[in-house]
C-alpha cells in the first residue's frame, strides 16, 4: 500500500504563490472543544486526509483533552466541511466562529499533537473541566459590565490587549499562556466573592482559566461565550453598543481584525498612534511589534536600524553570519521599543 502524505512538503514561497492565484474566496473560521480524545494520532491522520482533500488550510492542535482549530476553507467546500465535522462524533454540533474580517489567513494545513490545546502548563489537580464558568451572551456580558463588584479580566497576552480590549479590564503583563493563570489568580486576590468576567479571542482560553479560578476559590466566574469574535458578530447583528474597542489580534497572517475605529496603541519605534502588528522583516529576528506607516517605509518593515541593515545584506552573507550567533541581529537586540502602560492610554 502506498504511503500517504500527511504533511505538506511544498516550500512556503510556492504555497503563498498558489494561495494568491486561487480564483475563489475562503472562509476563515475557528472552533474548539474540550472533549476526551482516546487516540489523537488516529484522529489527526483522518482529519488531515479529509481536510486536505477539501483544500482546508490552517493550524489545528489535538490533545487527549480536545481540539483547537483556526483555519480557512474554500467557500465552495464549506457545506462539505461542516458535514465532515458532523461525521465525527466528537465534532458534532460545533460552534463555528467566522472571522470578523476576510483576508489571507493561512497558506497550508498543519495538524499537530500537543499535551494541551492551550499551553497553560498547570497541573491536573489545579482545575476540573466539569466545573467551568457561566457562559454569557453579548447582551449579558454588556449588562454585567455595569454591575457593582464586577471585575473584568483579559485572558490574552499583553501584545493582544495592546491593540484592543474592554475598557477597565485587568490586563496581565505576560507574553505567553504559560505565565497567564498564576498571574491572573494573583491579580484577582481579594475578589474571590466578586463577579469575575473573563474574555479572550474565541473563548478557548477562558474555558480552562475559569475552571482554574473556580478551583482556586473564586465563587462567581463568568466567560464571554464565543469570545471577542462571536461578541463582535452579535453586537453588529443585534445593534448593541460594542464595549470592546480597537482591534482583535488574531494568530494568522492577518494579525488583527478591526472591531471599532479606536487606535489604542503606538508605534514601537517613534511613539506615534498605530496598531498594526508586523513580524520584523529581518528573517533572523521576526520579533512581533507595532509599526506606523512612516516607520514601515523608513525601516523597510524591520524593527530596528540593525535589523534593516542585516536584512539588506545579500542572502549569502546573511547565511554566513547566522552561523555566528554573536553577529546575528535578533529580537534580543531590540529592547528599546516603546511599550506603553495600558492603564495610561486614553480609551475615549
Amino acid at each position: 500500500m502506498k504511503n500517504e502524505v500527511l504533511y505538506n512538503k511544498k516550500s512556503r514561497e510556492l504555497l503563498m504563490d498558489e494561495l494568491r492565484q486561487e480564483a475563489f474566496e475562503r472562509i476563515t473560521c475557528s472552533f474548539y472543544r474540550y472533549t476526551k480524545i482516546e487516540n489523537p494520532d488516529v484522529l489527526r491522520n483522518d482529519l488531515y486526509r479529509e481536510w486536505d482533500a477539501l483544500k482546508v488550510f490552517g493550524r489545528i492542535y489535538l490533545a487527549k483533552e480536545g481540539i483547537n482549530a483556526q483555519f480557512s476553507c474554500p467557500e465552495q467546500h464549506w457545506d462539505q466541511f461542516k458535514a465532515n465535522l458532523a461525521s465525527h462524533e466528537i465534532l458534532k454540533d460545533m460552534l463555528l466562529k467566522i472571522a470578523v474580517q476576510d483576508g489571507e489567513s493561512f497558506y497550508k494545513l498543519t495538524i499537530k499533537i500537543k499535551d494541551e490545546i492551550v499551553a497553560y502548563g498547570v497541573g491536573e489537580d489545579e482545575y476540573d473541566m466539569a466545573q467551568i464558568g457561566n457562559h454569557l451572551s453579548a447582551e449579558e456580558f454588556n449588562k454585567k459590565l455595569n454591575d457593582d463588584n464586577t471585575v473584568i479580566v483579559d485572558m490574552r497576552n499583553y501584545y493582544e490587549s495592546e491593540v484592543g480590549r474592554f475598557k477597565d479590564a485587568i490586563v496581565p503583563d505576560v507574553d505567553t499562556s504559560r505565565e497567564l493563570l498564576p498571574k491572573v489568580r494573583s491579580l484577582l486576590k481579594g475578589h474571590e466573592e466578586d463577579e469575575v468576567l473573563l474574555y479572550c479571542t474565541g473563548g478557548i482560553r477562558c474555558e480552562k482559566a475559569s475552571a482554574y479560578l473556580i478551583n482556586s476559590g473564586f465563587q462567581h466566574v463568568n466567560q464571554l461565550n464565543g469570545g471577542i469574535i462571536q461578541y463582535t458578530h452579535d453586537v453588529k447583528a443585534r445593534g448593541l453598543d460594542s464595549k470592546f474597542i480597537g482591534k482583535n489580534f488574531v494568530f494568522d497572517a492577518r494579525m488583527g481584525e478591526r472591531v471599532t475605529d479606536h487606535v489604542l496603541s503606538v508605534c514601537h519605534q517613534c511613539g506615534e498612534s498605530a496598531d498594526r502588528h508586523l513580524d520584523c522583516g529581518n528573517d533572523a529576528c521576526h520579533i512581533l511589534f507595532i509599526q506606523c506607516d512612516s516607520c514601515n517605509k523608513k525601516y523597510n518593515g524591520c524593527c530596528s536600524p540593525e535589523c534593516q541593515a542585516f536584512a539588506n545584506l545579500p542572502i549569502e552573507d546573511q547565511r554566513v553570519l547566522r552561523k555566528d550567533p554573536e553577529k546575528v541581529v535578533s529580537k534580543a537586540r531590540y529592547s528599546s521599543r516603546v511599550k506603553p502602560k495600558l492603564n495610561e492610554i486614553d480609551h475615549s
